[in-house]
């Protein structure tokens, strides 16, 4: 005869075979994480009034319109409110002042402020990256005159076709030695932010990438503008 506890004795059987036979058993003492799970900044969130002091924009209290009707009409009421000549000279200050904003974020990521980077210029890897890059001379700094003289290679093919298969051919080689440079410097680029930055939490290929991509552009069209001379150690 069968007793009931027999059955959860059978299971427990089982469950033990299981992990003896290779998986992994759950660690009742580890910490278990939710779904989405999202690690601390290690920083405290800044206020609103923190960054528009830091932006150098100050923004007064502004009650949102609750319906789109409803922001028609206040646009309408406010143009109402004044001649023709004081709303054009409104706009025109606010132009002014878009204008302004451009121009200052614009210099503040030309000069490398974190505060106004794009998202792939983000972090002391790739500032380190941009530096390297714009310490040394490669040959993939010429990369778009090269590129520039093959399109009028191919257009003019059409009349010198001998003159353009040679020309072809030599722009052939030069890529080839761009390819094998960039490869090269993917490999140098990534082994010193490992040794520099053993936390690096950017892969192999975000970094070599990010290093061609920029060693590819001419030196003054690079954004963030270069924050070193040639020649100088990093």
């Amino acid at each position: 005869m069968k007793l009931p506890w027999k059955k959860d004795d059978d299971t427990d059987a089982a469950d033990s075979d299981v992990t003896s036979a290779g998986t992994p058993s759950i660690d009742e003492d580890a910490p278990l994480t939710p779904k989405g799970y999202t690690p601390k900044k290690g920083r405290p969130t800044p206020k609103r009034n923190e960054v528009e002091r830091s932006t150098g924009v100050r923004r007064t209290h502004f009650d949102a319109p609750m319906t789109p009707k409803e922001a028609r009409q206040r646009k309408k009421d406010y143009k109402n409110s004044m001649s023709k000549e004081e709303f054009k000279e409104v706009k025109r200050k606010q132009r002014d002042e878009a204008a302004e904003s451009r121009r200052k974020a614009n210099e503040r990521m030309m000069a490398g402020d974190p505060n106004y980077l794009l998202a792939r210029d983000q972090g002391k890897e790739k500032l380190f990256v941009r530096n390297y890059v714009d310490a040394h001379r490669y040959l993939m700094n010429y990369f778009l005159p090269i590129a520039l003289v093959v399109v009028v290679v191919m257009i003019l093919g059409t009349r010198m076709p001998v003159i353009a298969n040679y020309i072809s051919l030599f722009m052939l080689v030069i890529i080839l030695i761009l390819v094998v440079e960039g490869l090269f410097l993917a490999r140098k680029v990534n082994r010193l932010v490992n040794d520099r930055f053993p936390d690096n939490s950017f892969g192999k290929w975000a970094l070599g990438f990010y290093a061609f991509t920029r060693a590819t552009m001419i030196r003054k069209m690079r954004t963030p503008a270069p924050q070193v001379n040639v020649g100088d150690a990093v």
